[in-house]
């Protein structure tokens, strides 16, 4: 659970103190947000988009397998966190390669299923991270803060609907996994990654390498 920070007196040394015991925390961070939520709400009833919503968030299979790492929703977009200790403690997808790769085919399952009005478009963002810490300033509440949670938040600024935005920390990561285990690109859901890119993010002092794969196309 997270460390629950409340401290009254701003100046308090305490404060100080506290935070510097708290060790990070690496792992994995995703965005994924519904697109055109917004205009949908205003063009069909409750009953409508609501149901769409649900089946969306519900067939969103790793959400599902990794209930207590979804850590926060803003409006129709969600955060998880995966601690590295998380993921390789699971059955299945317990590496970062089996991540994306779930990732991939859901979204891919998403675009492609065959009734129309079921599932509603989706955007991802991934960025493995070191500089993250489990904390809170709510108490009961589980929470991560750290400058790899805000950079994998302005990733989202280069996904787009069914297409999954990664930093190349993370892509690393996956390729890892994939010598590992004797598999070759072009034979996995990465087959058509994009090159990579460079990006100077607001906020961030020194650009940012990112790749991204287009999904069901």
């Amino acid at each position: 659970m997270a460390h629950y920070i409340h401290f009254r007196d701003p100046t308090s040394k305490e404060i100080e103190d506290k935070l510097e015991s708290i060790p990070k925390s690496p792992g994995t961070c995703f965005f994924i947000d519904v697109i055109n939520s917004t205009d949908i709400k205003y063009n069909t009833e409750l009953k409508d988009w609501g149901k769409r919503l649900n089946n969306t968030f519900n067939f969103i299979s790793f959400l599902n397998d990794f209930p207590e790492n979804v850590v926060k929703g803003i409006g129709d977009e969600l955060m998880l966190f995966i601690p590295d200790e998380d993921l390789f403690s699971k059955t299945s997808y317990n590496n970062y390669f089996g991540l994306i790769e779930e990732i991939c085919a859901t979204i891919d399952n998403l675009v492609n299923y065959p009734l129309e009005n079921t599932f509603l478009e989706c955007k991802v963002s991934i960025h493995y991270c070191t500089e993250v810490y489990n904390i809170s300033f709510f108490e009961h509440a589980n929470d991560y803060y750290g400058k790899d949670i805000d950079l994998t938040a302005r990733l989202m600024s280069k996904a787009k609907a069914n297409r999954i935005v990664m930093s190349e920390k993370f892509f690393t990561k996956v390729k890892n996994d994939m010598i590992d285990m004797n598999l070759r690109i072009e034979n996995t859901a990465l087959a058509n990654i994009s090159s990579v890119y460079m990006e100077d993010f607001k906020g961030v002092p020194w650009p940012t390498e990112f790749r991204y794969v287009e999904v069901g196309k």
